[in-house]
């Protein structure tokens, strides 16, 4: 949601590359996008409602080029897309630009108090009493430094704020609750919300934790606390190429992570699995991590909560109490909380803000939390006791694919260290797994290599809406299959457990409406059953399912055929179908499937 860039280095070049930076940034969605060089005078701002295309033709004449910027994609929370509420935001001389992420909650009474002491105002947005507080600061004679120190002071919310000033040659910046990390290169230095933008530029980076004030000159950079104290930061270097941010000659990214999942899978099994002797050899949690816990619970949001389903479906299996929440809804439902419960976070980007909230609440009443999320140095890694990190490599596509599966596959991996360490016991069958796990990545190829998703997706365009149903683990790769297709078709599309959908949702059911069911070669007859509901009413069955279930092939109208492999495997695979499937549906009716409408790559307000 939102992305901020700066950039500081020389004296020119600073244009292009808060563009790239802009560019790159894109896939967390926005409305608008807007920069402020600094090319020896004051900052000069362009900016611009819609596309990044739109503020390059704006800028083919308005802005000299400087070596000293900061850029912005805003996606509308206060006041419409317009050129108006675009970043970067300035005050009432000009002399300050600020970009900002997040919601400033208190900015009525902000904006009131300005406005009654002459402050005039161009815009709808939260952001804009932020440089009229620091134009007050510097009028009362405060430095850059301290102006920008008292204005963070009196906000309340969450927020990545970055300014740049015409009294000095610097970016000033901070976060609280929202992403932010710092590039370090020879001569340049940047500021992102993510490390994607400035991937082309350099892959050593810091993390910025909460609090955090960094002042990043040409010769150097700064971090403070919240209290002026100097801190130090780690310099890491991210093992991301540019090229993994790139679209490699696919159509779209999500077309192209789709196709990485076999690479991704193997980077996420890589080490910590043996099927031939059915070990376990997670890199930071050795036999016996887990003896104290008594129950797990997981919470996340959207993609990351179906896979916390599965993982919650395969502990129970395995004997260990465990519930998924969505993180949104867990301070409502205040499920018991102690030391002997593990709060797992799912989260793809380590920055969703419900889920950051959930396990502070967790750690709040004395559980052990821990992270499994893709992004090393994120908030939730940083935050929780533990960290386990699903190594898919970075995700540009707002609707979540290659994550989906590590996250699964990883959530498997921990459930049975869990269990052995809980239980003192293997799962039933965790050799075979194993097996199944680790041949996983060859099965996905065969589905890329061989799939019907294309003619499918064609052949039930102009439904009315579709269904998708499953039981068990595949219940969950119901609701996703169902999520990723209502999100970047824009078509209505629903999950169900298979069971229920003789409790309602057949009185839906149409010649215009397909069922897709998805079958593991467990429960089977049971599905079969509820397909054969449907097709009484007239719909059309599409079977995800493995090519020899008879059953399945002779009640379904298409089938989508998943490689033969244990159950509690199988749900990866057939979700990898819908992906597809969702896909083509959604190229066939033209959607943006990179960047679908109103939805962001990385939510980080609640």
């Amino acid at each position: 949601m939102c992305g901020i860039i700066a950039r500081i280095g020389g004296n020119d070049g600073a244009v292009d590359e808060l563009l790239t930076g802009l560019e790159n940034l894109e896939y967390r969605g926005y409305d608008s996008a807007g920069l402020a060089v600094k090319n020896g005078s004051g900052p000069e701002v362009v900016k611009r409602e819609g596309e990044i295309s739109h503020l390059k033709e704006a800028l083919a004449d308005e802005v000299p080029d400087g070596g000293l910027g900061i850029g912005h994609t805003r996606w509308s929370t206060h006041g419409p897309p317009t050129d108006a509420n675009a970043h970067p935001h300035t005050d009432c001389t000009g002399d300050v630009a600020i970009v900002h992420n997040g919601i400033i909650e208190n900015y009525d009474e902000l904006k009131s108090e300005l406005a009654d002491r002459g402050h005039e105002f161009t815009s709808d947005t939260d952001t804009e009493v932020v440089p009229h507080l620091v134009e007050e600061a510097l009028d009362d004679g405060d430095d850059p430094e301290t102006a920008f120190r008292r204005t963070i002071e009196k906000l309340s919310g969450s927020y990545a704020v970055a300014m740049i000033t015409s009294h000095d040659h610097a970016v000033y910046a901070t976060r609280r609750g929202s992403p932010l990390v710092l590039g370090v290169s020879d001569g340049e230095y940047f500021l992102a919300s993510d490390v994607p933008a400035f991937l082309d530029f350099t892959d050593d980076v810091v993390y910025l934790d909460d609090g955090d004030v960094v002042v990043v000159e040409p010769d150097g950079h700064r971090i403070t606390s919240a209290d002026g104290e100097r801190v130090d930061r780690a310099i890491r270097t991210v093992d991301w190429d540019p090229e993994d941010a790139g679209k490699g000659g696919y159509d779209h990214y999500m077309l192209k992570e789709i196709h990485e999942q076999p690479a991704a899978l193997r980077q996420t099994l890589r080490g910590r699995a043996d099927p031939a002797t059915g070990e376990i050899h997670l890199e930071d949690f050795p036999p016996g991590t887990f003896e104290g816990v008594k129950r797990v619970q997981f919470v996340a949001c959207g993609t990351s909560y179906h896979a916390g389903l599965v993982g919650a479906q395969f502990l129970s299996e395995g004997g260990v109490p465990a519930q998924a929440f969505l993180a949104s809804e867990y301070a409502t439902a205040q499920p018991p909380v102690d030391e002997e419960t593990l709060v797992i976070g799912v989260t793809q980007s380590g920055e969703t803000a419900d889920t950051l909230a959930a396990l502070r609440q967790a750690t709040a009443s004395g559980a052990p939390t821990l992270a499994v999320t893709n992004v090393v140095g994120s908030t939730a890694a940083r935050e929780c006791d533990d960290a386990l990190f699903i190594r898919a490599g970075p995700e540009i596509g707002v609707a979540a694919t290659k994550t989906f599966s590590s996250q699964v596959v990883s959530l498997a991996l921990l459930g049975e260290r869990l269990v052995r360490d809980v239980t003192g016991t293997r799962t039933d069958g965790a050799r075979e797994r194993l097996e199944a796990l680790s041949e996983l990545p060859g099965h996905v190829q065969q589905i890329l290599d061989y799939t019907s998703a294309r003619r499918v997706a064609a052949e039930y365009r102009d439904s009315d809406a579709y269904f998708f149903i499953g039981r068990g683990s595949v219940f969950p790769v119901a609701l996703e299959g169902a999520l990723k297709f209502k999100e970047i078709s824009y078509e209505h599309a629903e999950g169900f457990a298979a069971g229920e959908l003789k409790h309602g949702p057949l009185a839906l059911v149409t010649p215009d409406t397909p069922v897709f069911a998805v079958f593991t070669g467990r429960n089977d007859e049971k599905t079969l059953g509820n397909v054969k509901e449907a097709e009484a009413r007239g719909a059309p069955v599409v079977a995800i399912a493995r090519g020899d279930a008879d059953g399945a092939r002779q009640y379904a109208d298409d089938v989508l055929t998943i490689p033969d492999t244990h159950p509690d495997v199988a749900g990866v695979l057939a979700n990898v179908q819908l992906q597809l499937l969702s896909y083509y549906a959604a190229d066939l009716l033209d959607r943006p499937i990179d960047k679908p409408r109103n939805l962001a790559k990385s939510v980080t307000v609640e």
